[in-house]
Order: structure tokens, then C-alpha cells, then sequence
């Protein structure tokens, strides 16, 4: 009798205990949202090197700085190219909305034609100054934009991941769905696919290295490649420098057309 009782305790606690560890289970919703709102200080200043690749092994390294500020409701970033010659001066901007409602701003200008113009939406498709991003990868893409779900858990570089497919609720969105691997507690996709209109595989992103830089952890290596084009492009920050206190007015079409 004694005994029985005993068993149906410890039955009654691992059952609890199940119960409890489910409860707390993060879904696939929360688990994007986290990524969406790490944090990555104030403000940051970074050299950003841009290394285009084709599938002759060409490549055309391109030099760029940039900042970004969190305003409050809106995130905006600026980047100003300095080299090679053919596209220095150039100059993108992008205003990220806490609005779920609202699209970011973006904005290019072309010192040749010396005349900023402004992204429109039908735009957001096009790659960006011949990268594998398009203008749209580079905006905050809103967890409520699509619907997540968790597919399952793996290791992926001896980092324990989430693996996330996120559909969009817009079906006329440029990418049928995207996969990424989230790394559990640091809340870093370390690897994201993108498949097109056909559900086909266009483009993978990969996270190389990623820095605690102040107390924050800070993608510096990262990759996208285009596995239909073959064609590749590399994204180094250096001289990284967070929470210097970047002037609200940064961040202007006048800037843009300034310079740095």
C-alpha cells in the first residue's frame, strides 16, 4: 500500500513537471518577436565592407558607412558609400515604424543624377546597388506580417535552434515563405532561407560571426547567396561603436545628399 502511494506521487510530479515545462514552451509568434526586439544599444557607427561574388568568381568590394538610431517609435539607418568610384557619395536611408500598421520609409540617392528619390513599394523587390538583398530585406520586417510556426529543433553550428517557417499574409508578398534558425536564448537567426512565388529556393542567408560588443550581441560576418543566380554577397562590420550619441538630424535627405 505504502508503496502504491509512493508511485502515484512521483507519477503525479512528472506528470506536473511535463505540464509546467509545456506551459512555459515559447510559441513560434513570441520566439520572432524576440528576434525582432533584441536590443542593440541606442545608436551604432560601423564600416560596413560589401563584397559582391558572381558564379565566374568576380568579385567588386564595395566601402560603405553607415549609422543607425532608435528614435523612440521609428529605427533609421543611413549609409553613405565611399568607394569604388562609380558609386561613391551614393547614399540609402531607411525609417523602421514601431507602427504595425506602417511600411518603412526609404529613400536612395544617385549623386549622378543628383536627385534623391524615395522606394516606392512596387520597388521593394528590387536588389539593392546589385546585391543579393533586396530593398525589402533590408527594411525591419513586423512579426505580424506573417503566420509562424515552429517545424522543429536542431543543432546548427553547436548553437540549439528554433527552426521557424514564417508564410506571409500577404499573398502577393515577393517570397512564398522563409525558414530561418533562431538560436535559442540569444535570439539570433543564424541561417534564414527565402523560397519564391514557385515555393523553390531562391536565397540563403547565413550568420558567420556575430561579437559582444558592450554588452550586446552584433551580426559582423554575414552572408546572403542567391542559389538560382549563384551569385553571393558578403557583409563585414568593423570599428563597430554603439551608444556614441548620433544627433537625431543624422538622418535627412539633405544629409543624404551631403555626405558624411
Amino acid at each position: 500500500m505504502k508503496t502504491s502511494k509512493i508511485l502515484v506521487v512521483l507519477i503525479t510530479l512528472l506528470l506536473l513537471s511535463n505540464f509546467v515545462a509545456f506551459a512555459q514552451e515559447l510559441t513560434a509568434l513570441q520566439i520572432v518577436e524576440k528576434v525582432y526586439n533584441r536590443e542593440v544599444g541606442d545608436d551604432m557607427t560601423s564600416d560596413l565592407t560589401m563584397t559582391l561574388t558572381n558564379s565566374a568568381n568576380n568579385e567588386r568590394v564595395r566601402e560603405i558607412k553607415q549609422f543607425t538610431k532608435d528614435l523612440g517609435k521609428v529605427d533609421k539607418k543611413i549609409m553613405f558609400f565611399q568607394s569604388p568610384a562609380d558609386v561613391k557619395n551614393t547614399s540609402f536611408m531607411s525609417w523602421s515604424y514601431d507602427d504595425e500598421g506602417k511600411d518603412d520609409d526609404q529613400w536612395i540617392y544617385l549623386p549622378a543624377l543628383k536627385k534623391t528619390k524615395r522606394i516606392s513599394s512596387d520597388s521593394k523587390s528590387d536588389y539593392f546597388m546589385g546585391s543579393d538583398f533586396t530593398y525589402d530585406d533590408l527594411g525591419d520586417r513586423k512579426p505580424n506580417q506573417d503566420v509562424h510556426k515552429i517545424i522543429r529543433q536542431e543543432k546548427l553550428n553547436d548553437e540549439q535552434c528554433y527552426v521557424i517557417e514564417s508564410s506571409p499574409i500577404d499573398k502577393d508578398y515577393m517570397y512564398s515563405k522563409t525558414i530561418t534558425w533562431i538560436i535559442k536564448d540569444k535570439w539570433i537567426g543564424l541561417k534564414k532561407e527565402f523560397y519564391d512565388e514557385d515555393k523553390e529556393l531562391l536565397k540563403e542567408l547565413t550568420v558567420e560571426k556575430y561579437e559582444d560588443i558592450n554588452g550586446f550581441l552584433i551580426i559582423t560576418h554575414s552572408e546572403m547567396k542567391n542559389k538560382q543566380k549563384d551569385h553571393k554577397t558578403i557583409m563585414e562590420l568593423k570599428n563597430v561603436q554603439i551608444n556614441s550619441g548620433i544627433e537625431d538630424g543624422k538622418f535627412t535627405e539633405r544629409i543624404m545628399t551631403r555626405g558624411i
